[in-house]
């Protein structure tokens, strides 16, 4: 268990703990804001194509090696970040620190699959989830504390430490995948398209990508919602982040204590009328209060987070096989999509919380729609755990 958190916290730490250094980086550098928002970016893409090659990869070679390349590919390209003597260099590092990122994420996902099965798989990404959540909650504080008592680059060699803590967990754990898939090593990239093809998996994953759009819009406009729209100070917009932060922990031990009395059927779809339902409370009244809008956004991320646990798991049971690829597939999608949606409701700066509460909405029922029409089929009712 131990292992599958700190890989799960490898992503949050990756994108969070510099964001407090991103003007003092601006500054050494002598560049804009946007290039040094580049190093968030560049990192996303690489660590989405990542997953892409190190999860079919994995089905190949074993969990393990993966794991150990990709966590010495991170550990390297973390010190060279430290190292960076320009913004253009540190953008190519934090590149192959994304890729490598990917690998090591995308193999934590297959392990939870490779060990356990149906309601117990549930409860360990639960616990995984709520405990990788508050990573986001610390890493910033911990950004904070570093830059009062050094510069940026020590960040960086903070996440090759923490890689290396990753590497001596790794080292203990052994290779869970019982049967390596044979065949030419060019030929394990292919694997993806076969899993593309089966159509109870692609429409599932269709289904449950959208919904981290809603999650990744918040994190994407609060802090212009707090400080611009509110007038809130940059502490007090702490203050607010990690509210929301600490009701989304909540989310995946939550959906455990309901499964146990409501169909995951009626979870699921209940969680897609909270969406719709606080969309259209934050177009109407969000603009009105910073609370109310913290109200809304967390009812609103808790609810992505319960979907999420059910989600991947249905997800998860569409294949019997080439569970990297499925693994890789899943990640790949949510963080494309979360990355849209970040763009989508930032595409009126104007509008911020209208826009946030209509994508709300979209989503919601866009979810909901594709639910209805297969809640009730074998290759869902069939895979679900049933209430005790």
């Amino acid at each position: 268990m131990l292992l599958l958190i700190v890989l799960g916290a490898f992503p949050p730490l990756t994108m969070d703990l510099y964001l407090p250094a991103l003007p003092q980086m601006a500054e050494n550098f002598s560049t804009s804001h946007g290039m040094v928002n580049l190093t968030l970016g560049a990192y996303m893409v690489a660590f989405a194509v990542g997953m892409l090659f190190w999860g079919p990869l994995s089905e190949r070679t074993g969990r393990k090696p993966i794991l150990f390349t990709a966590l010495a590919m991170y550990i390297g390209a973390s010190l060279l970040c430290a190292l960076a003597f320009s913004i253009e260099s540190l953008i190519a590092f934090r590149i192959l620190q994304g890729f490598a990122g990917g690998g090591i994420t995308v193999v934590g996902t297959a392990i939870v699959k490779d060990l356990f099965d149906g309601r117990e798989r549930e409860r360990v990404m639960a616990t995984v989830m709520s405990l990788v959540i508050v990573a986001p909650m610390i890493a910033p504080v911990l950004g904070a504390f570093l830059l009062k008592i050094a510069s940026w680059h020590w960040m960086f060699i903070a996440l090759a430490i923490f890689g290396c803590c990753g590497a001596a967990l790794v080292s203990l754990y052994r290779d869970t995948l019982e049967e390596k898939s044979t065949g030419p090593l060019v030929h394990a990239w292919s694997r993806l398209a076969v899993v593309l093809l089966n159509p109870r998996f692609a429409y599932l994953l269709a289904l449950f990508a959208m919904v981290p759009m809603c999650l990744m819009a918040f994190l994407g406009i609060g802090a212009y919602v707090y400080i611009d729209g509110f007038g809130l100070s940059e502490q007090t917009f702490g203050f607010f982040f990690a509210f929301n932060a600490a009701c989304a922990t909540l989310g995946p031990m939550l959906y455990l204590r309901l499964a146990r009395f409501i169909p995951v059927q009626r979870i699921i779809l209940g969680c897609f009328a909270v969406l719709i339902t606080g969309g259209a409370v934050m177009i109407l009244f969000g603009s009105l209060s910073p609370f109310l809008f913290a109200a809304v956004a967390a009812v609103s991320t808790v609810s992505v987070i319960v979907v999420r646990v059910p989600g991947t798991n249905l997800l998860l049971e569409q294949q019997a096989r080439d569970t990297g690829s499925a693994a890789a597939l899943i990640q790949f999608s949510a963080t494309l999509m979360g990355a849209a949606g970040i763009q989508i409701v930032s595409l009126h700066p104007e509008d911020l919380i209208w826009n946030y509460g209509l994508l709300l909405m979209v989503i919601g029922t866009f979810c909901a729609t594709l639910w209805l029409l297969v809640q009730r089929h074998p290759f869902v009712a069939g895979k679900l755990p049933q209430p005790l």
